[in-house]
């Protein structure tokens, strides 16, 4: 008997937060074999939070294949995954570097900044895309700590990144938040999360038309359901087994399917394009 991929994820088992690739039954495609790059990124250089696994993950990858140096910034219990996307990066003839620590730590986005300017020699492209998220069925479960640090983690990070790197990033430099589809459709299971989401679409909105006149674009990207480890290391099992079946397109994407549109981003081809947000939903149509 064929065993599918739907079959997998609803056996999938659970993990604890922040989840870890290698102990996931089936392993989110991040465009390992498939991804083929053509200079796009050639010479830049980009620092990518929650670079070691999902989306983080495949973006290090085509960026690496596209021609550019890297460093990825990954919370220090992710080191494994940290060191297999490493991998991968030099694999494509680039530099990596790795920077692990906790973002919700004041101090880390200014040692993260001056890292990547130290190692690759300067910084062109920004990717905020760490996150945290947990799932909840009412507001009382919601601790006030957690609700602190998933802002901390997904949106107070952001802005002290931005503010780092900003002396650093010179004309046709590139800001990429990642947002969700959840900031135009919030699950209410995943109130902080979802909170958090709509204000990266207004923190990229604002900051697009502040830094215009500097030269630098600043656009996000909002996902669908897409499968990594951070799935069933937040979610109960019965919501792991039917993630991105409503989707129209009936399933949950992998993170090579969102890669490409940091790309654009990233590249002089999405010279013209700030202040947007790209959706990559399943069909999921979103504002």
């Amino acid at each position: 008997m064929t065993i599918t991929k739907e079959d997998q994820q609803a056996k999938e088992p659970q993990q604890r937060p922040p989840g870890h690739t290698s102990r996931m039954d089936r392993k989110p495609d991040h465009g390992e074999e498939s991804y083929r790059g053509s200079g796009r990124l050639t010479g830049k250089r980009a620092v990518i939070t929650g670079g070691d696994s999902g989306i983080g993950r495949a973006v290090a990858i085509a960026f690496a294949r596209e021609g550019a140096d890297v460093l990825i910034s990954y919370l220090p219990e992710e080191q494994d995954d940290a060191r297999d996307t490493a991998a991968l990066v030099e694999a494509a003839g680039r530099k990596v570097a790795l920077a692990p620590g906790d973002l919700t730590d004041p101090a880390l986005s200014k040692r993260i900044v001056d890292q990547a300017v130290r190692e690759l020699g300067g910084i062109d492209v920004l990717v905020n895309n760490a996150a945290f998220q947990m799932t909840h069925e009412t507001v009382e479960e919601i601790p006030d700590e957690e609700w602190q640090h998933t802002f901390d983690t997904n949106i107070t990070a952001m802005f002290r990144l931005v503010k780092a790197a900003l002396p650093h990033l010179g004309e046709g430099a590139s800001i990429i938040n990642t947002s969700s589809v959840n900031y135009d459709q919030p699950k209410p299971t995943l109130l902080p999360y979802a909170t958090t989401k709509g204000a990266i679409a207004n923190f990229t909105a604002g900051l697009a038309q502040m830094l215009g006149e500097r030269g630098i674009r600043v656009n996000a990207v909002a996902p669908g359901p897409i499968w990594t480890p951070l799935i069933p290391s937040t979610m109960p099992p019965e919501q792991v087994a039917e993630f991105g079946k409503n989707t129209p397109l009936g399933r949950a994407g992998e993170p090579k399917e969102v890669a490409p549109a940091y790309v654009l981003l990233a590249s002089d081809e999405g010279s013209y394009i700030s202040g947007a947000i790209i959706p990559v939903t399943g069909g999921k149509p979103i504002l």
